[in-house]
């Protein structure tokens, strides 16, 4: 485990434990977090994941964002496998439709129920009276663990499961972005101040995003549709120059991540 602190400075705020990917909805959820009054704790994991190159993101975000901690917790669930983000001998989906419905490769088993359950542990033991989650049941992939209804479980369990919930303090699970589009979360994002081009979302963890997995292109899509092509990949912004952000070939592009964009 790393962890690093800052400054000690008391506070009268309340705090929240925000998980930290690295990525964009988690950085929009932080600073949402911030706006809502809240001192914030990070918390990130090396959990196998084959894009490490998050963790980086996620060091620099954590300053940005003012945390006054932030801990990076190893669980290496690339042991067993189960995704093509934690085993390489799987490919990444880098082409085809994303489905609202089937669940894809890249879904990675009991993620989210693991990073939760450190998440109140770690807000136990630093009287945090929420977590914050950047988990959204619109663009969401498919994953079956960022749906309302999961949440909702999950928080019965919190009320349940700690001597700060027999205490009546467990901490609440807000999930801000849950029901926006992810074209919503950029706009929420630029409002909030997020560091946008410090957030990292590819799944192929090179030096540079690929902008053809399912993560960049979902990002793409919203960051041209909401009017800021410079802040996609490379690839995306080739597509962007073609044709106009919010048309029906971006949604052509959307699907294929290699289409352009004036295509019909």
């Amino acid at each position: 485990m790393q962890s690093s602190f800052a400054p000690y400075s008391p506070s009268t705020k309340p705090r929240a434990i925000v998980l930290l990917s690295g990525g964009l909805d988690s950085a929009t959820a932080a600073a949402q977090a911030a706006a809502d009054g809240f001192e914030l704790i990070a918390l990130s994991c090396r959990y196998g994941q084959r894009h490490i190159r998050e963790i980086g993101a996620a060091q620099a975000l954590a300053k940005q964002l003012d945390c006054l901690e932030h801990h990076i917790v190893d669980v290496n669930l690339n042991q067993w496998g189960g995704s093509s983000l934690t085993d390489l001998r799987q490919s990444l989906p880098l082409e085809g439709e994303l489905s609202e419905t089937a669940i894809p490769s890249t879904y990675v088993p009991g993620r989210n129920t693991v990073f939760i359950a450190l998440a109140l542990s770690l807000a136990e033991t630093r009287q945090a009276t929420a977590i914050y989650l950047g988990i959204n049941a619109v663009d969401y992939s498919g994953y079956p663990d960022c749906r309302p209804d999961y949440l909702a479980a999950y928080q019965k369990l919190a009320n349940l499961s700690s001597k700060a919930a027999l205490e009546g303090k467990a901490p609440e699970l807000r999930a801000p972005l849950v029901y926006d589009s992810k074209v919503d979360i950029v706009h929420r994002a630029i409002a909030l101040g997020v560091p946008i081009e410090s957030t990292w979302s590819c799944y192929a963890g090179h030096g540079e995003p690929c902008g053809r997995c399912d993560s960049c292109r979902i990002r793409d899509r919203a960051l041209i549709q909401a009017g800021y092509p410079q802040l996609a990949t490379a690839l995306g912004r080739k597509f962007a120059e073609a044709g106009e952000p919010g048309t029906e070939p971006a949604s052509e592009f959307h699907r294929t991540g290699q289409a352009n964009l004036t295509a019909g």
